[in-house]
């Protein structure tokens, strides 16, 4: 199975190209504007590279946030367009468990957090069973001393290692925080490649489904939701 994965969530977005679970190649880079705007440049070196159009694709995945609205929304539309020009499926991952997935520590618990700026971190917690990781309710998004505290009150006495692509964003909160002590591991903010083999993972295991079914958790609301409520 040859497929295309997308993340445009972040200004550190990538793309990454998979035969089955085997990385063929990826690119991204991290820059101050969002990694939509460098998306299609990119694409066109990547596939260029590897001598691949997109009608040979057999599955697109995308990264189906939190992360930037602009961002989130134009991965998906980007996805959802190819999966309906190719009669593909697709497939959406969020970026919290491509965060999580990548973790190598043995800790039985992965606090994902990621930077959602405006002094707020997007958070999900995810417990190993069986070789996989699986979510222990909602992706949040709370200041850092929010997070902390919702996290040290977690029953069961199971270590926690908190996993991140920029944990410089929350470590003096933490140090602050009941779970100074925890372990911290650093990941790469290049999602796509990790995107890919989960959902390649899910569509052998019979969970992809057309580009109508695609669709984003953007956890936090727009600034125009907002001003609108308000």
């Amino acid at each position: 199975m040859l497929s295309l994965a997308i993340d445009t969530s972040t200004p550190s977005g990538s793309l990454a190209v998979l035969e089955d679970d085997r990385l063929l190649g990826t690119l991204g880079t991290a820059g101050d504007e969002t990694y939509s705007s460098r998306l299609f440049r990119h694409l066109r070196l990547l596939l260029g590279e590897l001598q691949l159009g997109l009608d040979r694709f057999d599955l697109f995945s995308v990264a189906a946030g939190p992360g930037s609205f602009t961002g989130v929304r134009v991965g998906l539309a980007a996805a959802k367009g190819w999966a309906e020009a190719f009669s593909k499926p697709a497939i959406g991952v969020s970026v919290l468990e491509a965060v999580a997935a990548q973790a190598t520590t043995p800790a039985p618990l992965l606090a994902s957090v990621v930077d959602a700026r405006r002094g707020q971190l997007y958070g999900a917690l995810y417990e190993r069973r069986n070789g996989q990781i699986v979510r222990c309710g909602d992706e949040m998004v709370l200041t850092p001393e929010e997070l902390f505290a919702w996290l040290a009150e977690r029953p069961g006495g199971k270590s926690m290692a908190l996993v991140s692509p920029a944990p410089e964003t929350f470590q003096a909160a933490l140090a602050r925080s009941p779970l100074c002590d925890a372990s911290v591991e650093r990941v790469s903010p290049f999602l796509a490649a990790m995107i890919g083999l989960l959902a390649y993972r899910r569509a052998v295991g019979g969970e992809a489904h057309d580009a109508i079914g695609l669709d984003a958790n953007y956890v936090r609301r727009s600034d125009a939701e907002v001003k609108w409520k308000d």
